[in-house]
């Protein structure tokens, strides 16, 4: 991504004093976001810092209580084009006794997509097994989810938002928990994403094996926005694992997409 192809285009995300009170917690403060098109971004921070509340915001699974977020040109509110925005969260156990397997668990991204209800259409069923390939699970599309480790089921998660085919792309610390493996295949499926012309947004405690994928980072520190500037140039002193107060571990969103 470079300035001169992005600098007139509408951002593919702005977030402007944005602030959020959980549990009568004020987790956010006054924070801008700006994320133009093809570019990838990674909100980073220490554990309670924010960073995860943030991203929840951003694709409304928790209300601000000020601000004003824009997803494609569109107010939070009257966003419809869900299609577009691919969200992976935290990584969470998959319910005992579920017989989905990891087809159907990918396959059911492609809801956003359909205008009407009904069954998959040939088009569906062709970008769910793209999908599953770009993550490396297609010797396991046919195993229960419940079977797999947890990097095989972050990964499935990935999948499942890459289905749609989305121009934005947010992930909530996908790294956490996965083998080296697993992080080098996401690494790589997000580097062919954003090589495409797609948008990220990730959250992460450190880049690792995403460093090379990321153009810019922004540091959260109690609730405000402490660094926004070139991932190579991000103070290290913000994204140790040294906890902070306030931010729940966990936010279980209530919502059709982005639950397991």
């Amino acid at each position: 991504m470079t300035p001169s192809a992005t600098s007139t285009a509408t951002p593919v995300l702005r977030a402007t004093g944005v602030a959020v009170d959980l549990g009568g917690h004020l987790v956010l403060d006054g924070v801008d976001l700006t994320l133009a098109p093809g570019e990838a971004v990674a909100v980073l921070g220490a554990n309670g810092s924010g960073k995860s509340t943030l991203v929840r915001a951003i694709v409304g699974l928790v209300p601000s209580r000020a601000g004003r977020i824009e997803l494609f040109g569109q107010p939070l509110s009257a966003f419809r084009d869900r299609w577009r925005l691919g969200y992976v969260p935290q990584r969470a156990a998959t319910t005992p006794g579920v017989p989905a397997t990891v087809r159907e668990v990918v396959l059911s991204g492609r809801l956003s997509r359909r205008r009407l209800v009904g069954p998959a259409t040939r088009a569906d069923r062709d970008a769910a097994d793209r999908a599953v390939e770009l993550m490396g699970l297609t010797d396991l599309r046919r195993r229960p989810v419940a079977e797999l480790s947890g990097g095989q089921h972050q990964r499935v998660l990935i999948a499942r938002a890459l289905s749609c085919d989305p121009d934005l792309l947010v992930m909530d610390e996908p790294l956490a928990g996965v083998d080296a493996a697993s992080a080098r295949v996401l690494a790589d499926a997000t580097a062919a994403l954003v090589e495409g012309g797609a948008s990220l947004l990730v959250v992460e405690h450190d880049l690792g094996p995403l460093e090379p994928v990321v153009d810019r980072a922004v540091i959260v520190d109690r609730g405000r926005v402490a660094f926004d500037g070139p991932a190579s140039s991000a103070p290290a002193e913000h994204m140790h694992h040294h906890p902070h107060t306030g931010e729940p571990t966990r936010v279980e969103p209530v919502s059709p997409e982005g639950v397991l």
